[in-house]
């Protein structure tokens, strides 16, 4: 751990030792196999938990089929593609000069799920050093990943770099420890790690298992071959670091410096501060490629030239401070778009940095609202995010038109009705809407239309099944949304308006009589700073500050401000 600051060791250390006394406390809330935690072990959480946000389990997947997979980056199109990641996000920044009263706002809005690791619980963080900050956190963390001080605000939103390539390694047949590279056979380093396995009440089992790593990275051995990994930023250990230096800086130059630490391998960061700037970076730890090589493709393990060994600067990152037209916005979507003027962000990296190009119906909506308003009130800054509407541009809006011109091609009486319903659906999911429900549930939507499966033997399976779970539930096809998908929290039971890539996101499942919401909007923060040092802000969850206490009040005492798009004040 000596990459990490004093500072930072006895952040972690004091928040280990908090862990500690509260079970010692209250033992019945923790297990005894994790007693004691010590710092290290949120050091080395953050640095295990990173890499399965930018898909080193999706490259396992690929690895661990019976075939050999000819594509291997993160967006080699040889795997189905989720349509939607649980983890999406929006940030929307307004500057002085696009405000109708000269404030800067900014939106905090991250989607996450809303139960479980990755589940926000909301914090007000005051120290005796002076630092005052409202944020989100997981558990494990000592400190906030989102948020705002009374100096500047960011939000992440999630995105995909290419940060993993794959090597084939061919080994030696007379000795499996060894591969062939640049001329001559190499010895791998070859350990035995022990892994605890529980089994049953208090009986556990250790064995041992080998581990290999190469000098591109670990080694994984499979049926079809033997490869090599090699992941961006898999030993760094100054996760923490970075994200602490941003929480205590106090200006824009504070925060460039903390950002500049270049440890976050990802994440769309959007920034807003008292003075008046605004600020976005695609920031990511993007390995910096040689372009002979087709980096989507297994790579040969022998040769010393396609190792890469340093990064895409933070400068050359896809970013814009201060657009001249006093709005940004990233809601896991084409960076070069930030502002809608592709000539306010950097010039377009190489193809093999993965940076995306789609739109999401978010980023779509965004610039159709914010974008589309040269001066934002309040009011509108707050309609605006709860914008419920699909754009006429949408990978679902033309996923509907498609099914509804082939499907016309058939002889479908018992689905009139239903068609109707969707032909007619004006791409709104207010609560009161009537085929809402019915639309979103049936016809397939994605973040990505590129990513999207069309099926409509599948569509019309789930049109059936749809139109059955509405009549015996509700005795009707055109229930209003709200009566359909619940906000449910023990004996909380809510009406939801948005759904799946609105700004008012709402992603939901099927559960015995109802659809309830399981993610999306969630925790989330609106910031605004005035021309004359006014500083409010407003803050949302869609249960409460007990995340895991039944008994509590806070369990579920914000659920109705959320139902009903409301929020609570917490500044001044």
């Amino acid at each position: 751990t000596s990459d990490v600051p004093d500072d930072v060791k006895a952040l972690c250390d004091g928040y280990a030792a908090g862990i500690n006394l509260f079970l010692q406390d209250h033992p019945e809330r923790g297990r005894k196999k994790i007693f004691p935690v010590n710092g290290k072990d949120l050091i080395a959480g953050f640095s295990h938990r990173m890499p399965l946000m930018f898909g080193l389990d999706g490259v396992m997947k690929k690895l661990s089929k019976e075939k050999r997979p000819q594509l291997i980056g993160l967006n080699g199109n040889d795997e189905d593609a989720e349509s939607f990641k649980m983890v999406a996000s929006n940030v929307f920044a307004i500057a002085p000069h696009r405000s109708s009263d000269g404030y800067t706002r900014i939106w905090i809005n991250s989607h996450q799920p809303w139960d479980g690791p990755v589940a926000w619980y909301e914090a007000h963080f005051i120290s005796e050093e002076g630092w005052d900050f409202y944020g989100g956190l997981f558990p494990g963390s000592p400190i906030p990943l989102i948020g705002h001080n009374p100096y500047l605000g960011w939000s992440h939103t999630v995105n995909s770099p290419d940060l993993i390539d794959v090597y084939d390694l061919k080994i030696n047949p007379g000795n499996k420890d060894q591969y062939w590279f640049e001329g001559s056979w190499q010895d791998m380093k070859v350990r035995k790690v022990p892994i605890k396995v529980k089994l049953f009440g208090p009986f556990s089992w250790t064995f041992k298992r080998t581990v290999k790593e190469s000098i591109h990275g670990p080694v994984m051995e499979f049926e079809h071959g033997t490869y090599a990994l090699r992941i961006s930023s898999i030993k760094n250990l100054k996760f923490l670091e970075e994200w602490y230096r941003m929480g205590k800086a106090t200006n824009f130059d504070e925060f460039r410096k903390a950002m500049e630490i270049h440890a976050l391998p990802m994440f769309n960061t959007g920034y807003a501060d008292k003075d008046g700037n605004i600020f976005y970076v695609y920031n990511a730890k993007i390995p910096k490629r040689d372009d002979r090589y087709n980096w989507h493709e297994l790579l040969a393990g022998d040769e010393q030239a396609n190792i890469w060994t340093n990064y895409v600067p933070f400068d050359s990152l896809p970013q814009v401070l201060n657009p001249a037209d006093g709005f940004l916005q990233n809601c896991n979507s084409n960076p070069y778009l930030a502002t809608g003027n592709p000539t306010d962000v950097s010039k377009p990296l190489p193809d093999w940095t993965g940076i995306e190009t789609h739109q999401t119906n978010r980023a779509m909506r965004a610039l159709e609202t914010f974008g589309e308003d040269s001066s934002i009130t309040r009011k509108e800054f707050f309609k605006y995010k709860y914008d419920k509407k699909y754009s006429s541009h949408s990978t679902i809006a033309k996923v509907r038109d498609r099914f509804i011109q082939d499907i016309a091609k058939e002889n479908t009486p018992e689905f009139q009705e239903a068609l109707e319903l969707i032909r007619n659906w004006n791409l709104s999911a207010d609560s009161t809407n009537k085929a809402a429900a019915l639309s979103m549930i049936v016809l397939p939507n994605s973040f990505n239309e590129d990513n999207l499966k069309y099926d409509i033997v599948k569509i019309k399976k789930k049109l059936r099944e749809t139109i059955d779970f509405l009549i015996n539930h509700f005795g009707r096809i055109d229930v209003p949304l709200g009566k359909a998908l619940r906000l449910v929290r023990g004996e909380t039971d809510l009406p939801l308006g948005g759904g799946p890539d609105l700004l008012r996101a709402i992603y939901f499942k099927e559960k015995e009589d109802k659809y309830v919401g399981t993610a999306g909007d969630c925790y989330f923060q609106a910031v605004e700073w005035g021309p004359n040092g006014e500083l409010n802000a407003w803050t949302i969850h869609q249960y409460g500050s007990a995340t895991a206490i039944e008994s509590s009040i806070h369990y579920d005492d914000q659920a109705k401000l959320f139902s009903k798009q409301e929020m609570k004040q917490v500044r001044p």
